[in-house]
């Protein structure tokens, strides 16, 4: 059993004023960067869901295997959704690992944290000093519940409330803040 890499950048970033797939952060772009962290944890296959100028990401950014979630406009929700679909023909894939673009303070330590959990019926998460954040393990066994309730921009986050999930902290080799605005990064 591997443990995929599930990040999603499909976004426009409204409030930031583009897609933050295309950010520049360390001489690469943002979605370069958060591929890179889930590579470098030890995912044994890395999925990228792109939408908004989903060509130019592509041109732009050296990647591993993507795919174009065509509803991204509807919200995180529907790119979750793609990924785990996409990821689902493989049998060999028992568990997601999932990460947003826009957190690059989450570290490949905090993610071989949570991805040391990995089973086909786990759900884990990452910890912030009592708080739960990304990233956030999947088993296969839960795919079809996440997806069943994935909607707009809320994610698995109700289906992980309603079922039991381990926090594993992470907040002292990561952070969870996430890019909203321009200037976010200077902070």
């Amino acid at each position: 059993m591997i443990t995929a890499g599930l990040l999603l950048a499909a976004g426009e970033g409204r409030r930031y004023g583009m897609p933050k797939a295309l950010i520049a952060y360390r001489n690469r772009l943002l979605v370069e960067h958060a591929a890179g962290t889930l590579q470098r944890a030890g995912c044994g296959r890395t999925l990228v869901v792109l939408g908004a100028r989903a060509e130019e990401v592509r041109s732009r950014a050296e990647l591993p295997e993507t795919v174009v979630n065509p509803d991204w406009a509807s919200g995180m929700g529907s790119s979750l959704r793609a990924g785990l679909a996409a990821l689902s023909s493989d049998e060999s894939v028992g568990a997601a690992v999932v990460l947003l673009v826009d957190m690059p303070g989450v570290t490949d330590a905090a993610v071989r944290r949570v991805i040391a959990h990995a089973a086909p019926d786990a759900c884990a998460m990452g910890g912030y000093r009592g708080r739960r954040g990304h990233p956030v393990l999947l088993g296969r066994e839960h795919w079809a519940g996440v997806a069943a309730v994935a909607t707009g921009d809320r994610g698995a986050r109700d289906y992980l409330r309603a079922h039991e999930v381990l926090v594993v902290e992470v907040g002292d080799v990561a952070d969870d803040t996430d890019l909203d605005r321009p200037g976010d990064l200077d902070a």
